[in-house]
């Protein structure tokens, strides 16, 4: 892959570090009550415009047929939603004894907490060959309503819901870290840092481990295809949604940026993971379908 496809490919984590970068350079661009005026652009226009095009790029029309994996979807949003939040809050209390920043920690927690993608995950899973059905986030049941009148010009135009997204999520992330730079009373230290993107790598290939371990153990129904989909799926978390939630749940708090700085090292962590690991898993899959097609095949009658 030459430089320029995998620059385009990778356009949106690029993306990240340069409105970062700009935030710094001039952060008084994008503060509350600065020119972009981020306190009605982003807390209302642009949060809303974020939810409102995820549930038009969700298709409704196919949610019967992945409702019908009702124990994966079950096993997924448990695990993603009780079981992660959980033992992160678990292993915080061991942390919180340490000289890591306390917002750093308060931002892997909500990290914890946030819902899988729609996105990366399923992508990952589709590489594999995985099964790629979905549970949709109840909060954009309001939207399919709208998709459906609208159905055979979405099918016909195929808007670009995905760039849309990411590109509303950059003006997000950018404002939020001017808020950031501007205040001289924030301090980010590189230890606390370093430490933490650590601690985000190996917290997901421990999942990731785990949920394999348990989806192939012995009394397990799951198939290979099943078990690729709960690798990723429950392990994965959205920063679609996620830096939209963070904004609204934890609007007006001086720290918010350092609180997003886990799920935006969270994003890139999982792909990254998740793009090395697809031809091991895939491998994997395909030689574990073959062993057990030939367990179910029937034996040849013994002559007498």
């Amino acid at each position: 892959m030459g430089l320029l496809e995998r620059l385009r490919k990778e356009w949106f984590i690029l993306g990240i570090v340069l409105v970062i970068a700009v935030a710094r350079l001039e952060p008084g661009v994008g503060v509350k009550g600065g020119p972009l005026k981020p306190e009605i652009t982003i807390t209302y226009i642009a949060v809303s415009a974020i939810f409102f095009n995820s549930g038009l790029s969700l298709k409704t029309e196919e949610l019967t047929s992945a409702l019908m994996h009702v124990k994966l979807h079950l096993f997924v949003q448990i695990f993603t939603l009780v079981f992660f939040p959980t033992a992160i809050w678990v292993f915080l209390q061991l942390l919180s004894i340490t000289p890591i920043n306390e917002w750093l920690l308060k931002g892997l927690q909500t990290v914890g907490c946030m819902p899988p993608p729609v996105s990366s995950a399923v992508i990952l899973t589709k590489a594999v060959g995985g099964n790629e059905g979905i549970v949709i986030t109840p909060l954009l049941l309001l939207l399919f309503i709208v998709r459906r009148y609208i159905k055979d010009w979405l099918e016909r135009k195929k808007p670009p819901f995905g760039a849309i997204s990411s590109c509303v999520l950059l003006m997000i992330i950018y404002t939020t870290f001017c808020d950031t730079f501007a205040n001289p009373n924030i301090d980010l230290d590189k230890f606390s840092l370093i430490i933490i993107v650590f601690i985000i790598f190996s917290v997901q290939m421990s999942f990731m481990f785990l949920t394999f371990l348990f989806s192939t153990r012995n009394n397990s129904t799951f198939t290979p295809a099943d078990t690729v989909a709960i690798i990723f799926c429950s392990t994965h978390k959205s920063l679609t949604l996620g830096i939209p939630m963070l904004k609204i749940v934890f609007a007006g708090y001086e720290h918010l940026s350092l609180i997003s700085v886990p799920l935006l090292i969270y994003h890139p962590a999982q792909i990254l993971l998740g793009s090395l690991l697809v031809p091991t898993i895939k491998s994997w899959m395909v030689s574990r379908q073959k062993a057990l097609k030939l367990t179910r095949q029937p034996k040849a009658p013994v002559k007498v």
